[in-house]
């Protein structure tokens, strides 16, 4: 795998470059760690595609996602008010949307009804899709393994619903975002050698969100988006509590708590790999559920014995 070639190198230049995570109050290492794997994963996922991928996009889809990872990574080195990282979200985000036009054009409500989406629709639609998701993945960031093991299966569930479309190149391209994160896995996995980092949490978040709208572009928008949106059932559930959970206490919705569902498991005395591993459990049978309504019956009677 591609990643797992250049964590390391990644691990030493986070040191390098001062992109370290200390130990502290919110964080359950115990020992320095470096947080540039989200470069590791960009190149593993990036060299993959550009190998294999006959997608026309993904040019495009490289490119948006260079910049949110590059951009991310000053925030791993020196900080970034939260206002600030959004612009670089929403940046990138209008960079595939409307120069490389990844974005959302059509709603299907049936065989037979299918709206055109005016661009002053489709564009705020699909920028809400972009930034929700990489601010999703980033709440989730919070266990060794959690977000890329999460990622991976939904990566996962997107490549069987593009085989039972017959779509080879939203294979490909998902078929690179697993192995990314599995080769990083491999060095994320607790006791973690090595964090994303927010650059890598916002392109597992950026890329998720543009292979779910370009296997979307061919597909009904209402039924393709089910698949991801049922797999990321419980990120995208602890991301609302969040917000919501913040406003009552009258505090910022960016600013950081110990409130989010992996926090809440570890106070419940599960460990770090323990906590990991029900949110992919719960992960995989939503993602199940959301196969099975695309038509992968056998799924979900998996998921039901299961």
């Amino acid at each position: 795998m591609f990643t797992s070639i250049v964590v390391l190198p990644a691990r030493w230049l986070a040191f390098k470059l001062g992109a370290v995570a200390e130990p502290g109050e919110r964080r359950i290492h115990r020992e320095p760690t470096g947080r540039l794997g989200g470069l590791a994963m960009y190149f593993g996922f990036g060299l993959s595609a550009a190998l294999f991928s006959t997608n026309p996009n993904t040019l495009g889809l490289l490119l948006s996602a260079a910049v949110i990872t590059t951009l991310m990574v000053f925030d791993d080195i020196n900080g970034v008010r939260a206002l600030y990282k959004l612009v670089f979200q929403i940046a990138a985000s209008l960079l595939a949307i409307v120069v490389f036009g990844i974005h959302i054009n059509a709603v299907a409500l049936g065989p037979q009804h299918v709206i055109t989406l005016a661009l002053g629709v489709s564009i705020p639609l699909t920028l809400l899709w972009f930034v929700g998701l990489q601010n999703t993945i980033n709440l989730i960031d919070g266990v060794d393994g959690l977000a890329a093991g999460v990622v991976a299966i939904v990566a996962a569930t997107l490549l069987l619903a593009a085989i039972n479309r017959g779509e080879t190149d939203i294979v490909i391209l998902s078929g690179a975002l697993i192995g990314a994160c599995v080769g990083f896995l491999f060095f994320n996995w607790h006791p973690a050698r090595v964090f994303m980092g927010d650059s890598g949490s916002n392109f597992l978040g950026f890329t998720l969100a543009a292979l779910s709208v370009l296997s979307v572009a061919k597909g009904a928008v209402v039924f393709a988006l089910i698949v991801p949106v049922l797999a990321l059932a419980i990120p995208i559930f602890d991301t609302v509590w969040a917000i919501l959970r913040r406003r009552m206490r009258g505090r910022s919705i960016a600013a950081p708590d110990t409130g989010h569902l992996h926090h809440r498991l570890l106070d419940f005395g599960l460990s770090p790999r323990e906590t990991a591993l029900v949110f992919y459990f719960g992960t995989a049978i939503f993602a199940a559920v959301g196969l099975a309504i695309y038509g992968h019956k056998k799924v979900l009677l998996g998921a039901i014995l299961l």
